[in-house]
């Protein structure tokens, strides 16, 4: 069964990590997709591995930071399937647990602006078209960071709260469009860029004792895209192995 047969799905930041995997799994459950990242070269090599699958997917370089970037990433993909279908908000920027006294505002701006700003620019861009075809669904990458404390520094949990509060807002306001709005909250996910670093790290604080896989996160994505999920709306769902829990 293609769960997103003839989606058309929007990923930022899916030219590798956690968002190659979003993209790769959509694909594989029927979807259209728009690669957006600003690594053009990395974001086509997703696009060769999609359409090698047999499905449509295109690249498109854009710094999410920039609102004019973004206006032409949704005018795009408009020229190519006239329609939106699914947002998956995907891309952002860690500061490497830099705390408050040593963050300083070009940090923090430049976190809030990628992390959090984007989503609001992107998610107005989205929304007109979703109101006008009544469905729709935006799916926001949050963070374990937007739960609780000491899992980033001070701007990146800043901005991961302010993503689940601002998702929470969005499910308020335009469920009765019969748009559908959810935030995933990864806690420490294995993806190209963490793999070194989590040779030293332990695991004895995560109730299931190992990181989390990319395709975990992607497969929960999936869902949440899903008509299965059409009842779902307003959550910050946790994937964390149950470091939340405890």
């Amino acid at each position: 069964m293609s769960r997103l047969k003839d989606k058309v799905c929007i990923v930022t930041g899916a030219a590798s990590g956690m968002g190659k995997a979003e993209a790769i799994a959509f694909a594989q459950q029927g979807a259209k997709l728009i690669i957006a990242d600003l690594n053009i070269e990395l974001a086509q090599q997703v696009v060769d591995k999609i359409q090698q699958m047999g499905n449509e997917a295109f690249a498109f370089q854009v710094d999410v930071s920039q609102k004019s970037e973004l206006e032409n990433l949704i005018n795009f993909t408009l020229e190519k399937f006239s329609k939106i279908d699914v947002l998956l908000n995907n891309a952002g920027i860690f500061d490497n647990y830099i705390n408050s006294l040593d963050t300083n505002e070009d940090l923090w701006d430049l976190v809030f602006n990628i992390n959090v700003k984007s989503i609001f620019n992107l998610s107005n861009l989205v929304l007109p078209h979703m109101i006008e075809q009544k469905s729709g669904a935006i799916i926001n990458i949050g963070s374990i960071a937007g739960l609780v404390a000491k899992m980033g520094g001070a701007s990146y949990t800043a901005s991961k709260h302010a993503v689940l509060g601002y998702t929470k807002h969005l499910a308020a306001e335009y469920g009765k469009y019969g748009i559908k709005i959810n935030a995933i909250c990864p806690g420490t996910i294995r993806t190209p860029m963490t793999a070194e670093m989590l040779k030293t790290r332990p695991t004895d604080k995560i109730p299931l004792d190992r990181f989390g896989e990319v395709n975990e996160v992607a497969d929960l994505a999936v869902f949440l895209a899903s008509d299965e999920a059409k009842f779902m709306s307003g959550a910050c769902i946790t994937i964390d192995g149950g470091y939340t829990a405890v």
